[in-house]
C-alpha cells in the first residue's frame, strides 16, 4: 500500500537525519582525539539549523488583520450587556408662573433683610448686658473667696451684710 508523502513526514525524516549526523560527528571527533592524543577540532562544526523565515505578503497580512478585527468585534459585542431601549426623560421647563413666584419670594426675602439691617440698634443695650454679666461674675467670685479664706464668724457677718 503506497503511503502519501506529506510535509510532516519529510520534516520528521529531516530531523531524524540531523540527529544522526550530530551523533556521527561526535563519534568522529572522539576517534580523532584518541588518535592525536589531545582534543581535536571537529571536522565540521555542528551549527544549529537556521530556519528560513518565510516572508508574508502585504495582502496576507491585511487578511489576517481584518480577520482578527472581526474576531475582536464579535467578542466585544458578546461581552457588552444590551442597552436598555428606554427613551430619556425630557428636560423639565420652568413655567412663567413658577418663575414669577420665585422672583416674588426672593424680593420679599431681600426686603425683610434690608429692613432688618436698617433698624437702629441701641448700642447702650448691647454694652450694658455684657457689663452686667461681668459684675455678677465678680460678685460670685468675691463670695467664694471670702468663704474660703475668712474665719467662721467673719463669714456670717459678710453673708448677712451682703444679703
Amino acid at each position: 500500500m503506497p503511503t502519501k508523502v506529506t510535509n510532516e513526514i519529510l520534516t520528521a525524516a529531516l530531523e531524524g537525519f540531523e540527529a544522526q549526523k550530530t551523533k556521527i560527528n561526535a563519534q568522529i571527533a572522539e576517534l580523532r582525539e584518541t588518535l592525536s592524543g589531545g582534543p581535536a577540532k571537529p571536522a565540521v562544526a555542528p551549527q544549529p539549523q537556521k530556519r528560513k523565515r518565510k516572508r508574508m505578503s502585504a495582502a496576507a497580512r491585511a487578511r489576517i488583520a481584518e480577520a482578527q478585527r472581526k474576531r475582536w468585534a464579535a467578542s466585544k459585542k458578546a461581552a457588552e450587556p444590551p442597552a436598555p431601549e428606554v427613551a430619556p426623560k425630557p428636560k423639565r421647563k420652568l413655567s412663567a408662573a413658577g418663575r414669577r413666584a420665585i422672583i416674588a419670594a426672593t424680593k420679599k426675602r431681600w426686603a425683610l433683610k434690608r429692613a432688618e439691617a436698617a433698624k437702629p440698634q441701641s448700642p447702650v443695650a448691647k454694652k450694658s448686658a455684657p457689663a452686667r454679666k461681668a459684675a455678677v461674675k465678680k460678685a460670685a467670685v468675691k463670695k467664694t473667696a471670702t468663704r474660703k479664706t475668712a474665719p467662721a464668724a467673719a463669714q456670717s457677718v459678710t453673708e448677712t451684710g451682703s444679703q
